[in-house]
């Protein structure tokens, strides 16, 4: 448990907050889409609470969960290079701070549909918010570099759950479910 809380407080610490989404750089190479998941604190909550919650549910949702995400932040991603324009992106990902935490720190049970609905959704405004600030050019590497680098994460969160299962239990996921609510919420009020 203490190692689950050790790691997201340094996250939190040695990572920029997030808004990761503005001014976004470089986005025409495979590097710069690997760095852009791990600039920002939300991609990291996020991605991670993903794996973990797929870990509490077991069975099929500890693949279906993480590739939901990945292709549904691809659309999402593909929608605004495209010019599809959403309102509340920021907000969106903000919220899924928070849902998805608490998911985690409530150990809620959903059918796999449901959950890859879920993630799937917020997956779809964390890409939305990728290809929004992208500039137009080669963005097939960068594309690629970011779902990379978020399957990582997914398996980070895979790997910490399957981890505090085994070691301290259920308890320490949900303690970190909970630490991430708490920090999406300062994230919407600063």
């Amino acid at each position: 448990m203490w190692l689950i809380l050790i790691f997201m407080a340094l996250t939190e610490a040695l990572i920029t907050r997030a808004f990761a989404h503005v001014g976004l750089g470089q986005t025409d190479c495979f590097a710069a889409g690997i760095a852009h998941p791990l600039s920002g604190l939300d991609h990291i909550l996020v991605m991670t609470a993903v794996g973990l919650w797929a870990v509490l549910a077991g069975g099929r949702a500890i693949w279906a969960w993480p590739m939901s995400f990945i292709a549904l932040m691809l659309a999402g991603f593909t929608a605004a290079t495209f010019g599809l324009k959403i309102s509340f992106v920021e907000p969106a990902v903000w919220s899924s701070i928070i849902v998805l935490g608490l998911l985690v720190a409530l150990a809620v049970k959903a059918p796999v549909w449901l959950g890859a609905a879920l993630v799937g959704l917020s997956a779809f405004f964390h890409g939305h918010a990728h290809g929004t600030g992208a500039p137009a050019g080669n963005l097939v590497p960068y594309a690629i570099g970011f779902a990379f680098a978020t399957a990582a994460l997914h398996a980070v969160g895979v790997g910490l759950g399957f981890f505090a299962r085994g070691s301290v239990g259920k308890a320490a996921l949900r303690t970190a479910g909970g630490f991430a609510v708490l920090v999406g919420i300062s994230l919407t009020v600063s």
